[in-house]
């Protein structure tokens, strides 16, 4: 294993990329221990980059870390979940206002690429990578925006609203049926700021009616089963 610091950055970000889409997929259920020595073996890497990918992945609250105990993946409880909808509906709507008025032909080309890359990975029946783009789309618009401090909270809450997502949607296929990102990029590619503010509220609202926000327990797996390709 290299010691070049570069290098170790860089694995320690496709460790904790692997590690978010399988805590995405719910191959990582809320509440598993990580073992740091465990995912070090499994993905071929040393302690300390494990360590750094479960920093990065503690920063966008998909773990916790726990003093004396470890690294456990996240587990939003349901009053968590509501508000972080809850802040998102504050937010978002008026960012995808502002978005459409500062949008330009390569944000609506980027949009659009990153629509097609979600549609992909929905047919490949990769709900997690799916669940990630979706995500990355929120995030894009409010760096459209041009409203950086609005868009780190969002990229926040997206990151959390994401695990959320994975443990209490009801109704998975709502994925496939929904066209409201394409609807949101035609909203901004018109540069109608008052429709796209609409759109997003009714997004979010839709996406809030479609979890089950009622206490829910899963059956443990072992972290081989979950991580191994």
């Amino acid at each position: 294993m290299s010691s070049d610091p570069d290098s170790q950055d860089r694995s320690s970000a496709t460790v904790a990329a692997r590690l978010a889409e399988a805590i995405h997929d719910h191959r990582l259920i809320p509440g598993m221990k990580l073992n740091e020595d465990e995912v070090g073996v499994i993905y071929g890497v040393s302690r300390t980059v494990v360590r750094a990918a479960l920093q990065e992945l503690a920063h966008n609250h998909l773990v916790e870390l726990r003093r004396n105990r470890g690294a456990f993946v996240a587990q939003p409880s349901v009053k968590e979940a509501r508000e972080v909808f809850e802040a998102r509906a504050l937010l978002e709507p008026r960012t995808a206002r502002s978005a459409a008025a500062r949008t330009t032909e390569a944000d609506i080309a980027a949009l659009r690429a990153h629509i097609v890359a979600e549609h992909a990975a929905l047919d490949a029946g990769a709900t997690g990578r799916a669940l990630q783009l979706s995500g990355q789309f929120h995030i894009e618009i409010a760096r459209i925006a041009d409203q950086l401090t609005i868009a780190e909270i969002v990229a926040q809450l997206v990151a959390r609203s994401s695990l959320i997502i994975a443990l209490y949607w009801q109704r998975r296929t709502a994925l496939c049926e929904s066209h409201a990102h394409d609807q949101l990029l035609r909203a901004l590619a018109a540069r109608d700021g008052a429709l796209a503010e609409d759109l997003m509220k009714s997004h979010l609202l839709d996406i809030l009616t479609s979890l089950d926000l009622r206490d829910q327990s899963s059956q443990p797996r072992s972290l081989e089963e979950a991580l191994r390709p």
